[in-house]
């Protein structure tokens, strides 16, 4: 491993974000707070240790980046780069380090978990930054420095592997710097479009680009402790209901429709149509229950039940009502979306659609198989046939996954986290939901956990963000070892 390398990337990176700390910088002095001096503390630090970085690794062959590169930067900036993004809320006194660690975490992986009790006491700026570390965080960090930074285009390929989800490895463009520019256009596009729909339809501009920032990067800050609940407007639920759907899809899919193939290709996307038919078929299960089951109006439960399906299927996070209070069936169908997810390509989390068709056409296929023992293993995507390897990957990343949600919730629990809160939890969290159940559910918050339990969530967050191999890769001491080459 290079390390000089990763150091001279992790510098530049550190260096690039400072200037994101500008925008509460001015905010701040806008709104007349007291906070300036802490961001610009938190700013100055960045600055300093991004110079430090770059220093250190000036002299590095950026023409020898391998694999193993393009890991430990990607890993490593996150870990980086959310200990920058927690200053202002440790240096401030909002909270202690470690819930202030945790708080950037979930900005930044698009989590959505908050660690405050109470969210309204708080600046103007400080509320501002949790939502702008979202939308840095939904694009991705490498995907982001990698369009803008030209010193990392010769290891693009690397970088950008390394962070982006699901198992295809598409691009839009043949350059991945190209890819990377064309994803940010869509992503910003999505963005202002839903801050003027929001705007336009009596939201105050403040709230608009606050939850606008949210939904596009499926993350769920919201200003307000009730969430989107404060507001108690269908309007806003259906239009931000729709939006998080569509963050939950892949852009390049979006990308392709908008550059001559119609927005038919969308349809004809087979992922994009189980995700579609998926949110349809819980959203109607769900109101069918509300109705049946609690006497709720229909056009009522088929609101919230919209609303909270996207919320949860896009892992977006947004909170309409207390669910907590819904059914135990309504309550399963949610919980079962935090492990599905929605499409590869977005800005959502969880497993992703995509690999639970391959998981389930791949039973298929071995029932086929237990039935004629003499046939191959065929499974077909897109009509498409897979090869072994990309099953048997799909494969390792699902048990891979509920081991990760086991552990981690097994380490929870030890800090005295009732069974189904941790367990529960480490899934929103892995999945990049926000909310759970019980003390962390709809309307509660994480405040109240051990700092040991919010280091263990934050650390589900970064395994699920990465896709857990990424992560993962650095545990095996042949990428410690300088003579091996990926």
């Amino acid at each position: 491993m290079n390390s000089k390398v990763i150091f001279y990337f992790l510098g530049k990176i550190c260096m690039a974000f400072t200037c994101t700390l500008m925008i509460p910088i001015c905010m701040a002095i806008f709104y007349a707070e007291h906070c300036v001096a802490v961001f610009s503390l938190a700013a100055l630090i960045s600055l300093i240790l991004g110079y430090g970085l770059t220093k250190f690794g000036k002299n590095a062959n950026l023409a020898k980046v391998s694999v193993r590169e393009g890991i430990g930067t990607v890993f490593f900036s996150w870990i980086l780069i959310a200990l920058i993004a927690s200053l202002p809320f440790s240096l401030g006194g909002y909270l202690s380090p470690a819930a202030a660690y945790f708080e950037s975490m979930s900005g930044l992986t698009t989590t959505g978990a908050t660690a405050f009790s109470d969210l309204e006491i708080l600046p103007q700026s400080i509320l501002m930054w949790r939502s702008i570390t979202h939308w840095i965080g939904g694009i991705g960090i490498i995907v982001l420095f990698v369009a803008f930074l030209p010193q990392m285009a010769g290891s693009a390929q690397y970088l950008f592997n390394a962070e982006v989800s699901g198992f295809s490895s598409s691009r839009i463009k043949p350059r991945i710097e190209t890819t990377a520019i064309e994803l940010f256009k869509i992503y910003a596009t999505l963005t202002f479009l839903l801050i003027a729909i929001l705007w336009g339809t009596g939201m105050n501009l403040y709230d608009s680009i606050y939850h606008s920032f949210s939904a596009i990067a499926t993350g769920g800050f919201s200003n307000y402790n009730s969430s989107v609940g404060h507001y108690d407007n269908a309007w806003y639920e259906f239009i931000l209901g729709l939006f998080m759907l569509l963050a939950g899809g892949n852009f390049a899919l979006y990308y392709s429709a908008a550059n001559g193939q119609g927005i038919k290709s969308i349809w004809k996307n087979l992922e994009f149509r189980a995700y579609i038919y998926f949110v349809g078929t819980i959203t109607f299960m769900i109101t069918a229950n509300l109705v049946y089951d609690m006497g709720q109006p229909f056009f009522y439960s088929l609101r919230v039940a919209f609303f909270h399906v996207s919320s949860f299927c896009s892992t977006t996070g947004f909170v309409g009502v207390d669910y907590e209070q819904w059914p135990s069936f309504s309550k399963l169908l949610l919980a079962m979306t935090f492990f599905t997810g929605a499409c590869a390509g977005s800005t959502a989390g969880g497993i992703k659609i995509c690999r639970l068709i391959v998981l389930m056409k791949t039973v298929g296929a071995e029932l086929r198989r237990a039935l004629h023992p003499q046939m191959l293993l065929t499974v077909y995507y897109d009509k498409k046939r897979l090869p072994v390897s990309t099953i048997i990957s799909i494969s390792r990343f699902f048990f891979l996954y509920i081991f990760t949600v086991v552990i981690l919730g097994l380490g929870v629990s030890a800090t005295g986290l009732p069974v189904e809160e941790s367990i529960f939890g480490v899934a929103s969290c892995v999945s990049s939901v926000g909310p759970s159940f019980g003390q962390v559910g709809a309307t509660g918050n994480f405040a109240g956990v051990t700092d040991i339990a919010k280091l263990i969530f934050s650390l589900g967050m970064l395994l699920g963000r990465l896709e857990l191999f990424t992560a993962l890769a650095l545990l095996r001491s042949e990428y410690w070892r300088k003579s091996e080459r990926w």
